[in-house]
């Protein structure tokens, strides 16, 4: 990874300080892309250059091919070509089919699934003249499984993933390999995707068999990998990242401490 170029999407998404971290840590030059100050990176970039790697902040506008063209040629002069595009763009709002207004879908879908779109294209092109390259979506477990709770996202995150088999198929062909990290729960989750219709994050830690929830560092880790030469032959895959969360679905069996056994039993 030493010396790639590695695009972030979204440099303030939850996700990104262990992107950033695992990436810089490993000698990769980074891209950020994203809405906050210049002088609120002062931090990061101080990390980043501890471990020697080169970083561009830049704010493109992730809807607009125009400006993202832009901002990635500027980027090519400083930094070279990108080889690696991590979209982790994430707008969560707790919006139900029968409550959400038009606005806020609209913009759920341009937040999450259109700026995938932009990216995909954009990045797709110049990866593919190139003949090689790596796009990865950070997405959910939700692209499939409903929340109950925040069904806007829920379809972006479904529009994401079909977009990812339709660039793999098309972008495989010239070496460029897309891919798609399903994320399950994380801490906090439950809040989340508070529902009053599903219960599948009651007690969610204890529906992970070993009881442990994910994290950004696992996030990191799968991210670090794909993008690897490792991963040269893995192309329009969905890994699920959930610790079988997924697998689970009868809560009398959880795997629950035996002092909260006793306690609702």
């Amino acid at each position: 990874m030493k010396r790639k170029v590695v695009f972030i999407a979204d440099a303030g998404s939850w996700s990104a300080d262990s992107l950033i971290e695992r990436f810089s840590q490993a000698g990769a030059n980074l891209i950020l892309n994203g809405s906050q100050g210049d002088k609120q990176w002062d931090d990061v970039l101080a990390a980043c250059a501890a471990a020697g790697s080169d970083v561009l902040v830049t704010h493109a506008d992730l809807c607009s091919s125009r400006d993202l063209s832009t901002t990635l040629d500027h980027a090519e002069q400083l930094l070279g070509p990108v080889d690696v595009m991590i979209h982790n763009c994430c707008e969560i709002r707790p919006v139900s089919v029968e409550s959400c207004n038009e606005a806020e879908f609209v913009e759920t879908m341009r937040i999450n699934a259109k700026s995938a779109f932009i990216c995909t294209q954009t990045l797709g092109k110049r990866m593919a003249a190139r003949g090689s390259g790596s796009i990865i979506f950070v997405s959910s477990i939700h692209n499939e499984k409903p929340t109950g709770s925040s069904f806007a996202y829920s379809v972006s995150q479904g529009a994401v993933k079909m977009l990812a088999h339709e660039a793999a198929l098309f972008l495989g062909r010239f070496g460029v390999n897309v891919n798609v990290i399903e994320m399950g729960p994380t801490e906090g989750a439950d809040m989340t995707f508070q529902s009053a219709v599903s219960g599948l994050y009651d007690d969610y830690r204890y529906k992970v068999p070993g009881t442990k929830l994910g994290t950004a560092d696992d996030l990191a880790g799968l991210a670090f990998f794909l993008a690897g030469e490792e991963a040269g032959y893995l192309n329009g895959a969905d890994i699920r990242l959930d610790g079988g969360f997924l697998l689970h679905y009868m809560d009398h069996r959880m795997n629950k401490p035996a002092e909260e056994e006793s306690q609702t039993s």
